[in-house]
Parts: structure tokens; sequence; C-alpha cells
């Protein structure tokens, strides 16, 4: 077992190379400002969705634009984006359209954030380390499609690329998470607090994922968790 778990750790560091593992206390660490380093990774299954929840946690010092997850298909780039344009803001897109949630900016430190959309209310919801944030209206009744390329760490100007280097993050990101459904309250406040989660699409403790230049996985410095 130590023997597979240091070959996965060996495949995780070299870029291009694919990985699937349990990344339980593990880093992505975008290290280089700017870049067009990011992190490819896969659901599963895949099929159109009705309703979402994205949970993240990133750690940073920057102050302009950057993408954190980015879900695009052939047809739209920002079929779900997640993206902080300035501090103390953060932008959901579904379907190219988008809501802005201003937050707290606290002391640099950990966030963790969880978005969520469902189509038929066509609400849109925001959590920042485990507190909601006013609901607001996106995209009722919009399909987000299938067949999506899904990349930590940059926005998708088109399918699986079209970067903008000066939208990249740099900084550590962890405990990514996709549900093909809204979480309850409880399950939000419990993905703040590493609790134990329902099933979903996309999970950080048996991700499938492929770096692609100046990223590495790395040890978990401290802990992402206050309370």
């Amino acid at each position: 077992m130590e023997t597979l778990q240091l070959w996965l750790l060996l495949l995780a560091g070299l870029s291009g190379a694919v990985a699937q593992e349990d990344l339980y206390r593990k880093v992505f660490v975008f290290r280089k400002d700017p870049s067009d380093g990011h992190v490819v990774v896969k659901p599963e299954p895949e099929r159109p969705l009705q309703n979402f929840t994205v949970c993240l946690r990133s750690f940073t010092d920057l102050t302009r634009p950057y993408g954190l997850f980015s879900y695009a298909t052939k047809a739209q780039d920002n079929e779900i984006l997640l993206f902080k344009p300035k501090p103390g803001e953060y932008r959901l897109y579904v379907g190219g359209e988008f809501v802005t949630f201003r937050v707290p900016e606290t002391r640099m430190d950990w966030e963790h954030v969880c978005a969520g959309w469902e189509s038929a209310t066509g609400i849109a919801e925001f959590w920042m380390n485990g507190k909601p944030l006013p609901r607001k209206g996106l995209r009722k009744g919009y399909s987000v499609s299938a067949e999506a390329v899904i990349i930590l760490g940059q926005e998708q100007d088109s399918f699986g690329g079209g970067f903008d280097v000066y939208n990249s993050f740099t900084g550590e990101m962890t405990d990514v998470y996709m549900w093909g459904y809204g979480l309850s309250p409880g399950k939000m406040r419990a993905a703040y607090q590493s609790l134990q989660l329902p099933p979903c699409a996309l999970g950080w403790r048996n991700l499938q994922y492929e770096i692609k230049g100046d990223v590495v996985v790395k040890p978990r410095l401290r802990d992402a968790l206050v309370i």
C-alpha cells in the first residue's frame, strides 16, 4: 500500500500525469504568478444538471482577479464558473450569466466557499466559511450541459483553454467537491467543518485529475479549518 501511495504522489507531481487518489490533508500548490498552470478534473458520472453545489478551500495573497473552478462546454465557456474579481467579492456564473456575492474580507487565511444553484427556482446561494449570504436569482429554467471540461485555477475562455494568465490562481487549493444536487444547510456547514459528506460527482477523497504546468501536490502545512 505504501508503494502504491508513493507512486500516485510521484505521478501527481509530474506535469501532465494522470492520477486518482485520496487527497486528504493535501493541497494543490499553484506556484507561479501569473501562470498557465492548472488542474483538469473529471466528475462521474457526466450528465446534464438541473441543480449543483460546488465547494472548495483556497489560500492566496492575490488582490487581482482569478478563476477558481471553471466548467466549460463546447457551447458555453462559462457554463459554471467560480470567479473572484477582487477582494471582498465572488461571482458565480451559470450559462454565461453571473451574480455577485459580497463577502467580508478578513485577515489572510483559508477561505472555504460553497456555491449552489437550482434550475426550477433560479435560486443561487453562496456560503463562506460555513455561513450563508443572501440568495439571488440566476438562470431560472436553465439546464447545465454535460460533456464538460472542468479546470481548477484558471478561467476557460474556450473549451479546455483560452486562458488569460492574469486571471490565473496562485496559492493553495484543497477540499474540492461537486454534487449534482443542492446540499442542505447542515451539509453546507459539514463541508466547511470537513465532516462526513454525501456521495458526490467529484470528490477530494477520490479525485481523478491531471496536472498541467506549474502545479504540485504537497501536504497541508496547517489546518485549513477555523471554527
